[in-house]
This record gives structure tokens, C-alpha cells and sequence, in this order.
């Protein structure tokens, strides 16, 4: 399935005031399991570092829910956030000066070359590894903007059936990933000499995050693909679907699974 499209046609919808915007980043924090991962670990990270200036880089940013997330936390926080659409960091840059957050700027920009020497405390990269064939360049980059001792957060698909994949013969559930999971030694590996000197992986996405996902994501996904009339149809099937999906969410985030088809691996330079 083409995600790009999907993704466009509720930016449309959802990017007409600042308001709709944070209701849309409200929705994908609540639907979203990767970013109840993300959000745990990000909250243990941010602890005892509220009241400090630091910097931020958020690695293939998209629509930018987890910068202003990041952003909501410390407003002393500076966030460098890039991507390679140059019309979505238009649009979110415009979006976080119309709502008074002049610390999170956004540019155009590709994390297998963006470095900043050891300028940033933290690096954020959801959903992005998997769309990216020279990830162990962008994981070079990443060690070497961030400051010694500092963390990167990666969310990526797992080869346990991320991407939806179960089989050889099956392809990806989304077109544009150009690897459908990593095998949690290997991304260990690759970060271990590409810059980082400690790793910890786990999965995410285990017995209960997988049906929650079917049900929060994979099939209105297919919906919206299928034909735009369900985006009328959605809002009463996540009346129905999301009691459902909240409460797997919360098994999934607070277990610890043997396996799964995600990824949550943490490293330091």
C-alpha cells in the first residue's frame, strides 16, 4: 500500500488552521503506538533536563508531531528538525511560528549527509531507517552531531513481521520502506561502528501491540486507500475500534516481548 497518499490527503484536511494541527498530532499520539514507546522513553530521557537549554534533532521529521511534542516538554529546548520535502518544512515551520514556538525550526535536508558536529543531546528518528537504504551513513551523521554522551532514539520495523512481512514471499504492507525490518543484532552491530559506544534494542509491537495495530492502523489504512468516502465512515469506526486499541497499547508499552514487529533501540555516543 502507497502511504504518501493517504498521508497527503489528511494534511490537507488537518493542516487548514493550527488548531486542526494539533487535534491531528493529538489523534496520531493517541493512535500511534510507536509514540507510546517513543513517548516513554523520551519522558525517562527528559527527567532532570526540563529546566535546561539544550539541543534537539529530529531526524526525518515528517509532519513534525514529535517535535512539537519535544517542544511542549521545555520551551529552553532548541529543536532542529529536517526532512526532505521541501513544501511539509515549509508548512511546519509556518505552523510553529503561528502557535509561538520559535525554538523548533525546521530544513530541508537529507540524515544520510545533515551533520552538525557534537551539537545536539538528543537524536529522534521514528519511522525513518526503513526508508533509507544508506542507513548506516545517516547513523555516522547522527554520532557525529551529537555531543559525547549523548542519546539517539530510533522506532523502526523489526524482520519479525515489521512491515507486515511473514514470509519471503510477501512484500512490505507500505510501498515506500526499502527494508521490511532489522534484525535487532544487526541494527546493534551497525550503530556499535558507526560512532556509538553502548546500544540497547527491544522489541515493541508484541502479542498485544500487533492486534492493536491491525485494528488502529492497518485496516483504516486500507479504507482510506481504497476509496476517500471512508473518511466520512472513520470517525464511527473508531468509536467502536479504539477503547479496543488503547487498552492492547497499554499491554504493549508496559510488557516486555520476546519478540515483536518493532524496534525501539537506544544508543550513546
Amino acid at each position: 500500500m502507497q502511504y504518501d497518499p493517504v498521508k497527503r490527503r489528511l494534511g490537507v484536511v488537518f493542516n487548514s488552521t493550527p488548531a486542526l494541527r494539533k487535534l491531528f498530532y493529538r489523534l496520531l499520539d493517541l493512535l500511534l503506538l510507536r509514540a507510546w514507546h517513543i513517548h516513554k522513553e523520551l519522558r525517562v530521557w527528559g527527567r532532570d533536563k526540563r529546566g535546561r537549554e539544550l539541543a534537539v534533532y529530529d531526524a526525518g521529521a515528517g509532519f513534525g508531531q514529535y517535535s512539537y511534542w519535544l517542544s511542549g516538554l521545555s520551551p529552553q529546548w532548541s529543536i532542529t528538525a529536517i526532512d526532505v520535502k521541501e513544501e511539509q518544512v515549509a508548512d511546519c515551520n509556518a505552523f510553529f511560528q503561528k502557535i509561538g514556538r520559535p525554538q523548533v525550526k525546521f530544513e530541508v535536508g537529507d540524515v544520510t549527509k545533515f551533520q552538525r558536529p557534537e551539537t545536539f543531546e538528543l537524536v529522534v528518528c521514528v519511522d525513518v531507517m526503513e526508508h533509507i537504504l544508506e542507513d548506516e551513513a545517516a547513523l555516522r551523521c547522527y554520532s557525529t552531531s551529537l555531543k559525547p554522551g549523548g542519546m539517539l532514539i530510533i522506532s523502526t520495523p523489526s524482520d519479525q513481521g515489521g512491515s507486515d512481512v511473514h514470509g519471503e514471499e510477501e512484500g512490505s504492507f507500505i510501498e515506500e520502506h526499502v527494508r521490511d525490518g532489522y534484525n535487532i543484532d544487526d541494527i546493534r552491530a551497525k550503530a556499535l561502528r558507526n560512532g556509538f559506544s553502548k546500544v540497547e534494542a527491544r522489541y515493541s509491537y508484541g502479542a498485544p501491540g500487533k492486534v492493536s495495530w491491525k485494528v488502529s492502523m492497518k485496516w483504516p489504512l486500507l479504507m482510506l486507500n481504497t476509496s476517500k468516502l471512508f473518511f466520512i465512515i472513520l470517525p464511527f469506526y473508531y468509536v467502536i475500534a479504539y477503547p479496543i486499541a488503547f487498552v492492547l497499547n497499554g499491554f504493549d508499552v508496559r510488557g516486555k516481548h520476546p519478540t515483536g514487529t518493532g524496534l525501539i533501540v537506544k544508543a550513546w555516543k
